[in-house]
């Protein structure tokens, strides 16, 4: 018969712990514990508490600071599970001093961390920089787009809000009605349940109203802004697309350093959009370094700036050329005119579907170069021989002479080309063409010479560091510390929480990058 050793739970075991011990160097907690001790000014917090001489002494802003960055980098957002790690794992010990501060104390530090967490992102910056992490050459822009607080059934217009509150009020007026024909009848729980259900649709109700008659109309941008969408329980998030899916929430934009992959800027915006956000990213990294060292006034002169395709616009690459700044920002049209993918599945892939949805093996469009246009004698004939009428002579169209001709209408009917030429076959106008005067032609744009530039051979080059440099810092935030979503709510606390986690990155840097 087998033999088990016995079990004793009632012993006592006397287990000598030491908390400083148990922060190992070369650890990120043991980066973490110095940092924050050694390098950070933390006397913004002082102007919190009024205890000098009243009340109970408040947890140190250095304990709670560094138990919610380690909880970051392992993946805990909640201030309850943090809580619990403080009681339950060694290293918060030790981190905390045993002080096991609890979750209402944890969750007030993290929600007014928006108004002192720039000092202390750009000190962490400034240890980066003391230990040559930063390398200032080239800079890569991008954003990570991430689920917010709130959900996306409750974004909408003002005009779309106040149908859906005037829905549920007719819901509401409805189930009132049958309440009240119910109300004499025996059937006490089912009476109970509706009206349960009743209150909850007129809170609804009253929620969207005070939010459409407090919280201004949201609108787009561009010169003729039209209203988008806001979100009741979060107004500064947005709907966003992405590749999962659209999504409420915001997009946390980074700039990174390709050295060693050091956040140097970065910041949080409530669209989905990402032209609008260049400009002030590249002058937040000119003000983080000259912050740091005290010098780099000329930062975005000297280095190299690359964004993705997001970034691209025509305002953002004049403005880069007017300001001398060397910047290669991709369009959506970049990888198809790389040659290198062209031999590469899913360029293949990409390109039957192309070619399914324009109607490949039909005959192919014709184009404006294949009409017969005399500018002398101010004439055009089309494809099929036949003459067009002039409907415009020496017109203006965006500032430019223009010449327009266009089909007449019984011939373009009955012409056996008609299927090339025109959009629609059925159509009943006929075909229009616009000639533009070559002593008029317009300077070659920047988004022109932007292809020109990314196009070459180092200009791909360069390029293609971007994917090397600031994919993995979002890799690294979303795999590894579990980054999955944004657990506050507005802007400003967002942006807090956005910047605490780009701090963890570059505390972590140090770690295994610094010296050892």
């Amino acid at each position: 018969m087998a033999r088990y050793k016995t079990p004793d739970s009632n012993q006592t075991k006397m287990i000598p712990l030491r908390f400083a011990d148990q922060i190992l160097p070369g650890t990120f907690e043991y980066t973490l514990n110095h940092v924050v001790d050694n390098d950070l000014d933390l006397s913004h917090f002082d102007q919190r508490y009024r205890n000098d001489y009243n009340g109970a002494p408040a947890y140190h802003p250095a304990i709670l600071l560094k138990i919610v960055l380690f909880a970051y980098s392992r993946g805990i957002t909640s201030s309850r599970k943090i809580e619990r790690a403080c009681r339950e794992n060694v290293l918060f010990m030790a981190l905390s001093g045993d002080s096991q501060p609890d979750h209402s104390t944890i969750a007030a530090f993290v929600t007014r961390m928006e108004d002192v967490i720039a000092p202390l992102f750009t000190q962490v910056l400034m240890v980066c920089d003391g230990l040559g992490l930063i390398g200032r050459e080239m800079f890569a822009i991008d954003g990570c787009k991430l689920p917010s607080n709130a959900a996306k059934e409750w974004s909408g217009t003002h005009a779309e809000l106040t149908r859906k509150q005037e829905k549920i009020d007719r819901a509401v007026a409805r189930m009132l009605a049958t309440h009240q024909d119910l109300d004499q009848r025996p059937e006490a729980e089912i009476l109970a349940r509706q009206q349960a259900q009743i209150e909850k649709l007129q809170q609804v109700s009253a929620k969207i109203k005070k939010h459409v008659a407090t919280e201004p109309e949201r609108l787009g941008r561009g010169n003729r802004p039209k209203p988008i969408k806001s979100n009741i329980t979060d107004p500064d998030s947005a709907t966003m697309k992405t590749s999962k899916g659209v999504i409420q929430g915001y997009n946390g934009i980074a700039a990174v350093d390709d050295k060693h992959q050091i956040i140097v800027h970065a910041e949080a915006y409530g669209e989905g959009p990402e032209q609008h956000a260049l400009m002030p990213m590249l002058r937040g990294i000119q003000r983080q370094l000259h912050t740091a060292s005290g010098q780099d006034q000329q930062i975005l002169q000297t280095a190299r700036i690359t964004a993705d395709s997001g970034f691209h616009s025509e305002a953002n690459l004049q403005a880069l050329h007017r300001r001398g700044i060397d910047g290669y920002i991709a369009d959506n049209q970049f990888r198809k005119r790389d040659p290198r993918f062209i031999d590469s599945k899913t360029y293949r892939q990409e390109q039957a579907k192309r070619n399914k949805a324009r109607g490949h093996g039909k005959p192919k469009k014709f184009s404006l170069s294949d009409f017969d246009y005399d500018p002398i004698a101010v004439s055009c004939r089309c494809p099929a021989g036949n003459e067009m009428w002039r409907s415009m002579h020496n017109g203006q169209i965006n500032g430019r002479k223009a010449t327009s001709f266009q089909g007449y209408r019984k011939t373009c009917r009955v012409c056996p080309l008609k299927g090339q030429c025109l959009r629609n076959p059925n159509q009943k106008d006929g075909r229009q063409v616009t000639f533009f005067a070559k002593s008029e032609r317009q300077e070659v744009s920047y988004q022109e010479r932007m292809r020109e530039k990314i196009d070459s051979s180092m200009g791909r080059h360069i390029y293609s560091q971007r994917l090397g440099t600031v994919e993995p810092v979002f890799g690294n935030l979303e795999s590894n510390k579990g980054l999955k979503r944004f657990t506050l709510r507005g802007k400003a606390k967002v942006n807090a929480q956005w910047l605490m986690y780009c701090m963890v990155h570059n505390i972590e840097k140090i770690t295994t990058r610094g010296p050892h």
